[in-house]
């Protein structure tokens, strides 16, 4: 479990719109777990948001990236910034990510009324590069990151036909509303959730003292 952090621990550059900007770039090919890939460039992206969900594509319960072959999407990144950061409305939002989507739901019709839903986006975030992929899958829920790269299309043809396409607006919803980015840098800016993975470590560590002691007791035999 992790906390989302109060405004008054978030950078101001949360409050940024994303930037983006069309751009006029061949397509290229890269090869990920043995698959080529062809990735065709869209639109520059840059983004600055808080993590309010996540999904990790290796997680074993995750069939369809496996039926894919897509081993390309190493994380999907469900991020608020804008207005949902400056009125504090995230706190009172509940946020979940399946394999492909970003869900977010409150009890209350207010809170709901007040989220802005502009200033939301689910972005399957693309990497062929082991140090990045690497950063990107160490993300937790309530980190603040900024990364750049390129709105995309891939696919490939490794055994069957298959494409992704990408949103190119924060304005639509539903299926294909899910931003789909090559990611060219990666940034942290801030850790959130310091307490809950503190006690999730804590707890690990008292697990694995107790197993140990449990193992080096004496052996006793009754009479």
């Amino acid at each position: 479990m992790h906390s989302l952090p109060n405004p008054s621990e978030l950078s101001i550059s949360l409050l940024d719109e994303p930037k983006q900007e069309a751009i006029q770039e061949a397509k290229f090919e890269t090869i990920s777990n043995g698959v080529t890939y062809t990735v065709q460039p869209l639109y520059h992206y840059d983004l600055v948001g808080l993590v309010v969900s996540k999904h990790d594509a290796d997680t074993w319960w995750d069939y369809i990236h496996r039926e894919w072959n897509d081993s390309l999407n190493i994380v999907d990144l469900c991020v608020v910034w804008g207005n949902n950061v400056k009125t504090n409305i995230y706190n009172e939002i509940n946020f979940s990510s399946g394999q492909f989507t970003c869900n977010f739901s409150t009890s209350s019709d207010t809170a709901f009324a007040a989220f802005d839903q502009t200033a939301i986006s689910n972005n399957h975030l693309l990497s062929d590069n082991p140090k990045l992929t690497k950063i990107m899958r160490s993300v937790q829920v309530g980190d603040q990151i900024h990364f750049r790269g390129s709105l995309a299309e891939y696919s490939h043809h490794h055994g069957f036909a298959f494409k992704r396409g990408t949103s190119i607006t924060r304005t639509d919803t539903g299926n294909g509303a899910c931003e789909t980015v090559f990611v060219d840098s990666f940034e942290i800016i801030k850790s959130g959730g310091k307490p809950w993975r503190q006690l999730v470590w804590l707890s690990g560590m008292m697990l694995l003292f107790g197993i140990i002691a449990w193992f080096v007791q004496p052996i006793r035999f009754n009479d």
